[in-house]
């Protein structure tokens, strides 16, 4: 274990988070495969080791601090990119059922490779839009967490993942800056797809204190038939 692999795990356990030598070697392999595979397609701006295990790996891992992960079994990532948070908090939880839906195939090749290089599983990768999935009885109303990472405005993000949530589970959307302004504009597509508000966690990474918050959202009943919209008409027209 070299110097940053050894305040990666210090700063998880601090946390309440311990991860053995395998999970570690997991962490490594994701890092080594994502700046290989960035040089052919564009995965991450960021590269350098230890910036990847501060602002994608402990970033990801962020939400078990707030979240009690042992509550959940089943786990939705939705536009997931290069694998966050799915991938890190399922290499420290093993037991989460982890479902990534992201719109591109690329990325979901590469997360194939992760997980087929890592040994991760019980891992599901499915390619399309968050809208179309979300239709299907296997995956409406189902996951006991949702979670997004950076990927749109809160109004956009609930159409996108409250549907995946099952009655009593929790949406977290993962934010950098205050997420206050989304909140009072998402009012409304909370009532309609049925989420309210728990709280808004809020903290700063280590190293470099890059401010992040945390939304969790309660679903309170069954998702409206009418949604999700088609795909596309969230992110046009939010409710």
């Amino acid at each position: 274990m070299d110097q940053i692999q050894e305040s990666f795990t210090k700063r998880l356990h601090e946390k309440g988070i311990t991860i053995d030598s395998s999970q570690l070697d997991q962490f490594e392999t994701y890092y080594k495969e994502l700046v290989s595979w960035n040089e052919k397609m564009n995965l991450t701006g960021i590269t350098e080791r230890e910036q990847v295990y501060t602002k994608h790996f402990y970033d990801s891992v962020s939400l078990a601090f707030y979240v009690n992960m042992n509550n959940a079994k089943t786990i939705a990532d939705i536009g997931s990119g290069a694998g966050f948070p799915g991938i890190p908090l399922k290499i420290c939880f093993p037991h989460l059922k982890l479902t990534i839906i992201d719109s591109l195939n690329k990325r979901i090749n590469f997360l194939q490779h992760i997980v087929q290089e890592t040994g991760l599983e019980h891992v599901q990768l499915l390619h399309g839009r968050a809208e179309d999935w979300a239709r299907k009885p296997e995956h409406r109303d189902h996951y006991d967490l949702v979670t997004a990472r950076a990927v749109a405005k809160l109004a956009v993000l609930n159409e996108f993942c409250l549907p995946y949530v099952r009655v009593g589970g929790i949406f977290a959307a993962m934010k950098g800056s205050s997420p206050d302004e989304e909140i009072k504009e998402a009012s409304h597509s909370l009532k309609e797809l049925k989420g309210k508000l728990q709280r808004v966690e809020r903290f700063t990474l280590p190293v470099e204190d890059s401010e992040r918050h945390i939304v969790v959202i309660d679903k309170t009943a069954a998702t409206p038939k009418k949604y999700p919209r088609k795909a596309g008409t969230a992110l046009k027209t939010p409710l």
